[in-house]
């Protein structure tokens, strides 16, 4: 009887002893679920309270940049009033110092209207004489005669002149001696001077820099001819 006692109390010992375990193991097991939802509460806290914390920092840093913005396009506005003043001062004083204004113009022609059959005439000689004074400039500067220059136009005009002047020079040279010798020399100078018409014709449709380029090389081409006439009729111009 002792024995069976014994042997039955081991038992429930152990069936106690294996329950101890099993609640062990089952309060472990609830503190952990207990420890980690209340770390994940913990969490959602922290991260409920980090998003709040952007949010305002999102919404104060907006706030200062529309007031930054504002006060910008404030200060723009300002500066762009400020300039429209003083284009629209400087417009109205250039209006008020421009020579030609529609007052001005309207005052100008009617002068002009009763001063015109007296001015016409007036203009008209003024102008011919100024024509004709520049005419007797360019004709001084070629070496040649004023009426003669005025049967030539465009821009190698006195360079055509100074080729008549020079056809005109071996004509005389060939009618003061009829040797071949020198009816030679003129043919030849003829010939000189035919080719230098041509390149002056060529130059008159040439670019500027290279028309005076062409011009400058004619001009010397007739010197050196003017030169050879000289010689011809022993006349030798003094060197500067």
């Amino acid at each position: 009887m002792g024995l069976l006692s014994s042997t039955g109390a081991k038992r429930a010992a152990k069936k106690a002893e294996k329950k101890i375990r099993k609640a062990e193991k089952k309060a472990i097991r609830i503190r952990a679920k207990v420890e980690a939802k209340a770390q994940s509460r913990e969490d959602r806290k922290a991260a409920k309270q980090t998003l709040r914390d952007e949010h305002r920092y999102a919404k104060k840093t907006a706030k200062q940049q529309r007031k930054t913005i504002k006060a910008e396009s404030k200060k723009h506005e300002k500066l762009a009033a400020a300039d429209a003043k003083t284009i629209a001062e400087q417009a109205k004083a250039d209006a008020e110092a421009a020579p030609f204004t529609p007052a001005k113009i309207k005052r100008y022609l009617t002068v002009a209207r009763m001063l015109s059959p007296i001015l016409a005439p007036i203009a008209y000689r003024a102008a011919v004489s100024a024509r004709s004074q520049a005419t007797v400039v360019r004709a001084r500067r070629a070496g040649v005669a004023p009426a003669l220059l005025t049967q030539y136009g465009g821009p190698s005009a006195p360079l055509r002149a100074r080729i008549a002047t020079c056809r005109e020079a071996a004509s005389r040279v060939s009618g003061l001696d009829q040797g071949a010798e020198t009816q030679a020399f003129v043919a030849a100078m003829v010939s000189r001077l035919d080719n230098l018409a041509v390149a002056a014709d060529a130059a008159d449709a040439m670019p500027p820099a290279q028309r005076r380029n062409a011009q400058r090389a004619i001009d010397n081409e007739l010197t050196a001819i003017d030169n050879d006439l000289l010689a011809r009729l022993d006349v030798h111009p003094a060197k500067a």
